[in-house]
């Protein structure tokens, strides 16, 4: 009996052995999304003439990727791809949302939040949304539904649009922070409301002059796009935007310390109108728009101060990005232009925000996971886009086959174990498509401009368009794009 027993013990062994090891999975997750920061705009990335050690410190700590992309060149798709792993060019109105859009994920959809909630992570968002809230039109003194809550985060703190966009309020769950019920607020897009001056009919009275658009309500000496009126105790301070969102993104890290946590920290810098608080200004020698990502550079700096104080650095996985490229006169008159210097806001890449070229979605990726993941660099092709399918490996989750149809599991390339990332990849800029394929790069024509084609490996500023010169790939690339458009999804 003995020996029997000592021989299905000796099988036990052997087969534990010979199966393979279980996949590790992070005890937390820490998704830093920052707003128009090029790819040239940190010093672990180029930036020269100030440093942004905090941001340095995840790169000298982690994986830095050299060919990273966000889902779009503008902020809503991006944020929208990120979300749903669905490339947003596939879904009317998506677009740049106005602040009193109403929410544009369909609630019964599964998002990276929902997807890493069924695996036993508190998820939290915090900062800006720009996804739209509500369904049809928001009353901003009642419950504001749905939103986050509703798309898989457990709590959510929100700038709901953009910071040059009203409403001027946080929305912390379901409603607006500190508004007096004596004082409701109403926002319009189509006409004015209340008397509240705007800087078209006020210039004198801006803090930050305008030089397009953003012309309606002043708030805090700003004109915003659109019409605002009530809910005074609620207003925001831009100079303590930064602040406030980070307090509330390093609470969500304490109060969640002893559990696993996923935190979408989604900071408002650089994103117009810069205005950092009065311990960063003049600090870059840029002026606002520079002052501003040394601000953000303290944001990181905060998250990653949590992290170490509450022992959770080596098992976390922190990821960082951006929603889209640089832009210097976004509507505001801030000398990004004047002051620039030497500074390349995208680095040796073409364009930027709202552009089809490399530098509208090529953006700093730097993913840490001290316990897993070796320092370096990367240049595997990757996009936020596939952070969905890739987590969901990460973390054991099984994706229905209608869900994330656009994400694919790199998982592999965004820990380093190997350097090839996806074969190709659709890049967005408004209404024009262009198409990834290894070294080449093509783009579509669209209205009176005309297809182009460029070899990356050897131009990698595209300067010399190949369409006339390599027709066979470039019809190649044309049929390849229209397959994927037609396909309706890229995961399998």
């Amino acid at each position: 009996m003995r020996h029997l027993r000592n021989l299905a013990l000796a099988a036990l062994l052997v087969s534990l052995l010979s199966a393979p090891a279980l996949a590790v999975q992070p005890k937390n997750i820490v998704l830093i999304y920052a707003d128009d920061i090029g790819y040239g705009d940190f010093s672990c990335y180029g930036a020269k003439s100030f440093s942004t050690p905090n941001v340095d410190r995840l790169a000298k700590e982690g994986l830095q990727f050299t060919d990273g992309h966000c889902g779009s060149a503008t902020c809503t798709p991006s944020r929208y791809s990120l979300l749903t792993g669905r490339y947003a060019w596939r879904k009317k109105g998506t677009g740049i949302l106005p602040g009193d859009a109403s929410l544009i994920i369909p609630t019964d959809e599964v998002t990276l939040p929902s997807m890493l909630r069924d695996a036993g992570y508190k998820t939290g968002v915090v900062g800006k949304w720009h996804l739209g809230l509500g369904k049809g039109n928001v009353n901003w003194n009642e419950k504001i539904a749905p939103g986050p809550l509703e798309c898989g985060f457990d709590y959510s703190f929100l700038i709901p649009a953009t910071g040059d966009r009203v409403p001027c309020v946080y929305v912390e769950n379901h409603h607006v922070v500190g508004l007096d019920p004596n004082d409701p607020i109403e926002v319009s897009y189509s006409k004015p409301v209340g008397d509240e001056p705007t800087g078209k009919e006020h210039p004198e009275l801006l803090k930050m002059k305008l030089s397009v658009g953003h012309d309606k309500t002043i708030v805090n000496g700003i004109s915003r796009i659109g019409y605002m009126t009530g809910g005074q105790s609620a207003r925001w301070v831009d100079e303590d935007m930064a602040d406030d969102i980070t307090e509330k993104a390093v609470a969500f890290i304490d109060d969640n310390a002893n559990k696993p946590f996923f935190l979408y920290f989604s900071t408002h810098d650089i994103h117009v109108p810069r205005v950092p608080h009065p311990r960063f200004v003049g600090k870059s020698g840029h002026g606002p728009r520079g002052d501003a990502i040394l601000q953000f550079d303290w944001c990181v700096g905060q998250i990653l101060e949590a992290l170490d104080r509450n022992k959770l650095t080596e098992d976390t996985l922190v990821i960082l990005s951006s929603d889209n490229g640089p832009v210097l006169d976004d509507g505001y008159v801030d000398q990004a232009v004047e002051l620039l210097g030497d500074h390349k806001p995208a680095g040796p890449y073409r364009g930027g925000k709202y552009s089809e070229y490399e530098g509208g979605t090529r953006v700093p990726t730097i993913v840490r996971w001290p316990s897993e993941v070796k320092p370096g660099q990367s240049e595997a092709l990757v996009c936020q886009i596939d952070f969905l399918a890739s987590l969901a490996k990460l973390t054991g989750q099984s994706l229905p086959a209608e869900a994330a149809p656009d994400s694919l599991d790199v998982a592999d390339a965004l820990l380093g174990k190997t350097k090839i990332g996806r074969d190709e990849l659709v890049e967005h800029a408004f209404s024009k498509l262009s198409l990834r394929s290894g070294d080449w790069k093509y783009v579509e024509a669209k209205g009176k401009n005309k297809a182009q084609l460029y070899n990356l490996s050897k131009d990698i500023g595209e300067e010399k368009n190949l369409a006339n010169s390599s027709p066979e790939k470039l019809k190649e690339m044309e049929i390849r794009l229209q397959t994927i458009r037609d396909a309706g999804r890229t995961r399998e």
